[in-house]
């Protein structure tokens, strides 16, 4: 069917009801009086009215499919779209590793300022060269390599969170840094428990409850839980909820070091229906 444009004076759309398919209105000029005869020689509407078969909803110069059709159009365009971003995300970490080997290899005049500019780059795109299973596959060795990378990638981290990070900030933020090759939750355990192994400046360690961190060689745990015990002395008591706003942690692992204080007698608590809130010891230190 065809209808020459100069006949219509405008399109809109019919809304779809109950039992009935949405429609596109076509308005039409008079018949002009040469017109040819046709089915009809007369017409009380100035409109003719058109649907479609797969009950799509219509707008004019466009299909706008629901339904199965419908959900396989929108799932191709999420594939281009996905495949699209695919495509940007290997071109970064081709330029990442190209900045790398600049760096390393020191080709070109690139000068001490330029390589700290370089380095710096990097560190905002993320990590450019991950170890991955294809480099060393799926063995002992994987996870070595694993290891001294998260060494290098968390000891900044660690020096700004205090020494010590829940495993769970340091799944994202490695995942975060790798881009597109992410970690499994059990090849990062795997890796944690080859750090102390390889001596390297971080450790994995494993609360009573079952918590697993990441800290730094040089944490101190005397010095953890003097800081919590003298926190908790100024205030009189604290919850684990305050004590994580008042240093600057995670509630998670500000409630280890809080219960890691009271197992080693420097606190002690009331459980009560307001919660858990944790006091100085006054049995050890006042006779």
């Amino acid at each position: 069917m065809a209808i020459p444009l100069s006949h219509i004076v405008f399109i809109e759309e019919q809304a779809a009801g109950i039992g009935k398919s949405a429609k596109i209105v076509v308005h039409l000029h008079p018949a002009h009086p040469t017109k040819e005869p046709g089915p009809f020689q007369s017409s009380k509407n100035s409109y003719i009215k058109l649907s479609f078969k797969e009950h799509g909803q219509i707008e004019p110069g466009r299909v706008r499919a629901v339904g199965i059709v419908g959900i396989e159009r929108k799932l191709e365009e999420k594939r281009k779209e996905t495949d699209k971003n695919i495509s940007e995300a290997k071109e970064m970490v081709e330029l990442s590793k190209s900045i790398a080997n600049k760096i390393k290899e020191k080709q070109g005049d690139i000068t001490e300022d330029e390589t700290i500019r370089f380095k710096s780059y990097l560190l905002s795109m993320g990590i450019a060269n991950p170890v991955t299973r294809e480099t060393y596959g799926s063995g002992t060795q994987y996870h070595m390599q694993l290891a001294k990378q998260l060494a290098g990638i968390l000891q900044v981290p660690l020096e700004e969170r205090g020494g010590i990070m829940s495993l769970t900030e340091v799944y994202c933020l490695v995942n975060r840094a790798r881009g597109m090759e992410l970690l499994s939750p059990e090849d990062l355990v795997n890796a944690c428990k080859m750090l102390e192994a390889l001596k390297l400046p971080l450790r994995l360690r494993v609360f009573d409850s079952g918590v697993m961190v990441i800290e730094l060689q040089s944490h101190k745990e005397e010095e953890m839980v003097a800081s919590a015990l003298e926190t908790v002395s100024e205030k009189g008591s604290l919850t684990s909820e305050e004590f994580a706003k008042l240093v600057g942690m995670s509630v998670l692992l500000a409630k280890e070091r809080l219960l890691l204080a009271e197992k080693m007698g420097h606190l002690c608590r009331d459980d009560s229906v307001e919660g858990l809130r944790f006091y100085p010891n006054l049995f050890m230190t006042q006779s």
